[in-house]
């Protein structure tokens, strides 16, 4: 029977969205859930498919010989051994840094520049929202004028005076002058009540759509943290590849050069053999430079120290399946348009425009409202109006500063606009229509990519998939044919190309074994992205079989208990 792996289901929204840092690290680490449908498949690979061994540098390359031909060149009869391989094992001196895929997703997740541009603006429309919130509450004013006239003033009736007045107000608002109103007040609302209500609800929808788009934007960023991990494990087993191949490839230099030595063999076959093995060389060499260039392009990404030289804990490079093969492209389809955050994005920038839509048809109607309220004290005087001699510190003894009392102004408004003539509001109008058009071509646009983005990533781990099966076939075939060909070249009986030629039969498929599940395992996690990170209930898959429950009434021979005697 068959059983199922599954992953654990983690949060996904905001900074604590580790769905994908905790299904990668279940599934790398061996603590997932329930096996996924097809499990037992790789997990046969893993038991009994050949794999990559990347701690067997030091163990398995044949010691240095103790005399090597000076000139490459000319080797013939004089090789008695392999070409040095001092500056291979110079190699292995460089310091490197143990890593894992769960640390270098949990640095990303820290230092990545795009990924906190992507929080701080989450930040920065959630401020936004608080300030929309805000605009109900009242603003509080406090302070204090003072105003002095010297000269004429023109009455109502048009009669003009020549009056010297001070006035004095302190409290809750300012600018209070004769006879009118606290112009500055001291609890004030002023607000249109369709734009205040309407601006509360958009930008609840930016706030939305922003931490939707930060999602996305962590996804993909994790998904290229995890694909540059995959290069470096790649390129790590590529080197571990060449490695074995050039110790191999060694062994039939010997071999050929101790034939070619006692008369038994050609030279040239020994010349052949030694060339084969500089060029094995010359391709370590290359293997570990590529090595060198993924570790600075993952310590780029993750934001370490790209001059050190990283390399990844595991031992094995096996496939490993995150979504089940099985899982047909129109369920994937459907998972996908329900869980990827880029389409829940473009949902609420629809609704923001509707709103949008909704605020500039009903700004027309919407009343502006203004409520003042003002309280303090106020005094004064005048040279035309009598007043006793004020004794507050303003009053200097002058009869025109007095008359200190409390006062109170309570302004109330409503008023509605039409902003130029109406033709404002048009304008309005279809400017929030268009930005509508927009985001629903804006979706659509989104949608299709996340079609291709499925189609393609479940298209290639069908294939990769299938090609597992092809290169355990053909790296099985080809150690069996190099051991045979080994065997009878040290008998005298074969040819020494014949080796050879099966020695890079051996090479090309173990490196393309190699790729395959390292595209195997690359096209698995963009899948799992693609659909947009579900959880795990939605990548069961059913159990298939027959399951037999056994009854409970047996007894230790397995035979029924007599319900009269037990």
């Amino acid at each position: 029977m068959r059983r199922h792996n599954r992953q654990r289901q983690f949060s996904s929204r905001g900074d604590s969205n580790v769905l994908l840092l905790g299904c990668v690290f279940a599934i790398w680490a061996g603590i997932g859930g329930q096996r996924l449908a097809d499990g037992n498949d790789v997990d046969a690979r893993r038991r009994t498919s050949p794999s990559v061994r990347q701690d067997q540098i030091e163990s398995e390359l044949p010691p240095s010989p103790d005399a090597t031909p000076k000139d490459p060149g000319l080797v013939g009869l004089q090789l008695e051994g392999p070409p040095s391989i001092e500056h291979l094992r110079m190699l292995r001196r460089v310091h490197v840094i143990p890593i894992d895929l769960a640390t270098v997703l949990s640095l990303a997740g820290i230092q990545n520049p795009e990924l906190l541009i992507a929080q701080t603006r989450v930040s920065e429309a959630v401020a936004v929202r608080q300030l929309a919130a805000a605009q109900f509450l009242p603003t509080i004013n406090l302070g204090t004028n003072l105003d002095s006239h010297t000269g004429v003033l023109q009455q109502s009736s048009g009669n003009i005076l020549k009056v010297q007045r001070q006035a004095l107000f302190f409290g809750a608002g300012a600018n209070a002058i004769a006879a009118g109103t606290v112009n500055i007040p001291g609890v004030v609302w002023n607000f249109n009540a369709s734009e205040a209500i309407y601006n509360t609800l958009i930008t609840k929808q930016v706030v939305s759509q922003r931490q939707f788009e930060s999602e996305a934007a962590r996804n993909q960023i994790l998904l290229d943290v995890v694909t540059s991990y995959l290069d470096l494990l790649e390129a790590n087993g590529e080197r571990s590849i060449r490695l074995i191949i050039r110790e191999r490839s060694a062994e039939v230099a010997r071999t050929t050069a101790a034939f070619a030595k006692v008369g038994q063999g050609r030279s040239a076959d020994a010349e052949r053999a030694a060339t084969r093995l500089y060029n094995h060389d010359a391709e370590l060499l290359t293997a570990d430079a590529n090595a060198d260039r993924a570790s600075a392009m993952l310590a780029r990404l993750v934001g370490l120290d790209q001059s050190a030289r990283y390399h990844p804990i595991d031992n094995f490079v096996v496939p490993h399946s995150i979504v089940a093969p099985d899982l047909t492209l129109p369920e994937s389809l459907a998972i996908s348009l329900l869980q990827r955050p880029e389409l829940k994005a473009q949902q609420n920038s629809i609704c923001r425009s509707l709103l949008e839509l909704d605020s500039a048809k009903l700004l027309p109607f919407s009343p502006n409202v203004f409520l003042g309220f003002s309280a303090g004290g106020f005094g004064g005087g005048s040279n035309l109006v009598s007043q006793p001699v004020g004794s507050t510190p303003f009053a200097r003894g002058e009869p025109q500063f007095g008359s200190f009392a409390d006062r109170t102004d309570l302004d109330v408004m409503a008023y509605w606009s039409l902003q130029n003539l109406g033709l404002g509001n048009k304008s309005l109008i279809q400017a929030a229509r268009s930005h509508l058009r927009t985001a629903h071509w804006e979706e659509i646009a989104v949608l299709e990519q996340v079609r291709k983005e499925v189609s393609l990533a479940h298209r290639r781990s069908t294939i990769r998939y299938a090609q597992l099966n092809v290169g355990e076939a053909a790296i099985s075939a080809a150690s069996d044919a190099f051991q045979e060909d080994l065997l009878r070249a040290k008998a005298n009986e074969g040819l020494p190309i014949e080796v050879l030629d099966s020695l890079e039969l051996l090479e090309r498929a173990s490196l393309a074994y190699l790729r395959a599940v390292m595209a195997f395992n690359r096209a698995q996690f963009d899948l799992y992205v693609a659909l947009g990170q579900p959880p795990a209930d939605m990548l069961a898959r059913p159990a298939t079989g027959t399951i037999t429950v056994a009854p409970a009434n047996l007894d230790e021979s397995g035979v029924q208990k007599d319900a009269d005697n037990p």
